[in-house]
């Protein structure tokens, strides 16, 4: 019988996956690789990145010196600042009943 995984298990499979797509296989990615993958992946934010000064300011928050690639632990700083804030925007009511969040 095949393994059941649950949601959250698949939905970091799905972020680790798509790191190694973007990073074609390799332990980490450059700027190019992370913008691509950034437009393809979280379109809501890519608008962030198309500019330099706007990459430049996400890769120092994510931790990514000028010209060092960007490894998984560098992308998962992003992810955990982007889940953050679902998280605070989806309590903004004082008695919500269910999660409000952003992609439901």
């Amino acid at each position: 019988m095949a393994t059941k995984y649950s949601d959250l298990e698949l939905a970091i499979n799905t972020l680790v996956t798509e790191f190694h797509n973007a990073a074609a296989d390799a332990p980490t990615m450059n700027s190019t690789q992370f913008q691509t993958m950034i437009s393809k992946q979280l379109p809501g934010f890519s608008k962030t990145v198309e500019t330099e000064e706007g990459l430049g300011q996400v890769l120092a928050q994510m931790g990514v010196q000028g010209g060092q690639s960007i490894s998984f632990e560098n992308f998962w700083t992003l992810i955990n600042q982007q889940a953050v804030q679902m998280f605070a925007s989806s309590h903004t009511e004082k008695n919500a009943t269910n999660c409000g969040c952003l992609l439901q």
